[in-house]
Formats: structure tokens, sequence, C-alpha cells
């Protein structure tokens, strides 16, 4: 019962015809929309999609940065070094 519903659906689609399977790409453009919409919006305490990912990046960052000053470090060291 189920699958002839959504055979019907799919087989009397708008476009089918002209477009074939880009027919459901609004579809999907809507879902991707509204799951957008909820992980900005949806929040769990304080804390919500967004949030997790700009503290993690933030901490890639420092990290990154860490590991610069330390090679800029050990760089100038050794060229102290060869100069002596």
């Amino acid at each position: 019962m189920a699958m002839s519903l959504i055979g019907t659906i799919i087989n009397n689609w708008p476009g089918k015809k002209r477009f074939g399977l880009y027919s459901f790409l609004p579809v999907f453009f809507v879902l991707g929309g509204l799951l957008e919409f909820s992980m900005i919006n949806w929040t769990v305490g304080e804390t919500n999609f967004y949030s997790v990912y700009k503290k993690k990046q933030a901490k890639r960052i420092a990290e990154l940065q860490l590991e610069f000053e330390e090679l800029a470090r050990q760089q100038l060291e050794s060229l102290g070094k060869n100069k002596s």
C-alpha cells in the first residue's frame, strides 16, 4: 500500500518528463535549508551546532599558531648557532 502511494507520487511528480530525476532537486534544496535552519536555531542548553564548530575551529587555529611559533623559535635558534 505504502509503496504504491510512493510510486504514484513519483510517477505524477511535476516536471518528470522534462527534467527526469532533476525534478526532485527543489525538494532536496528545501530540505537542506530546513536542516541548516535547525542547526542554527535549535539549541541544547546553551549549545548549538555553530557554537561547537566555532570552538573547535578556534582551538585548531590556536594550536597551529603555537606550532608556527615553536618552529619559528627553532629556526631562529638554529640560525644563531650557525653564525657562532
